[in-house]
């Protein structure tokens, strides 16, 4: 995966459109579907739970399938690329107890796993208002060069790939 910039206002509003499309379909949706449910299979007994719940669930499937559906639109792209750039830095920090001891050890795919997980964290965290743990993440990038330094490597993050982590 590359790190690419994005436009953050784009983004943001985009990501916005579409949580509250989410929110207003889910809504809409699993009440509509609970309703009709219950007229056409009323309980006697007065719960409607069963069907309330397949009301939520049955909506959120369909959510599910149109978000997956328009995931390549091009109204979706920046939450589309911010949503796959969590995915794989999830799928880094998963595996971050493996990748530590590779990178003190000189792993090539390790530091370059890390210098991506700190592109990207960095880049996330912007796009996000959250700069809380900047000054943290400086100083692993920080502790990222010396090792890179020491090893004599120079890291890019857009060399990682997600097979590295299946070498360490």
């Amino acid at each position: 995966m590359q790190l690419i910039n994005i436009n953050k206002n784009r983004y943001r509003r985009h990501l916005n459109w579409v949580i509250a499309s989410c929110v207003i379909a889910l809504t809409v949706g699993s009440l509509g579907i609970a309703q009709t449910l219950i007229a056409l299979f009323p309980d006697p007994s007065g719960s409607h739970f069963h069907w309330n719940l397949s009301g939520v669930i049955v909506s959120s499937l369909l959510i599910g399938l149109v978000l997956n559906r328009y995931r390549q639109h091009a109204f979706m792209t920046e939450v589309t690329y911010v949503w796959e750039l969590k995915q794989a830095l999830n799928s880094i920090n998963r595996n971050m107890l493996k990748i530590k001891p590779a990178a003190e050890a000189g792993n090539i795919n390790a530091l370059t796993a890390l210098q991506f997980c700190y592109a990207g964290s960095r880049l996330l965290w912007q796009l996000d208002d959250n700069t809380i743990l900047m000054d943290e993440l400086t100083l692993d990038q920080a502790a990222l060069d010396k090792l890179a330094d020491q090893y004599s490597v120079t890291l890019n993050a857009s060399d990682y790939s997600k097979e590295m982590l299946d070498n360490l």
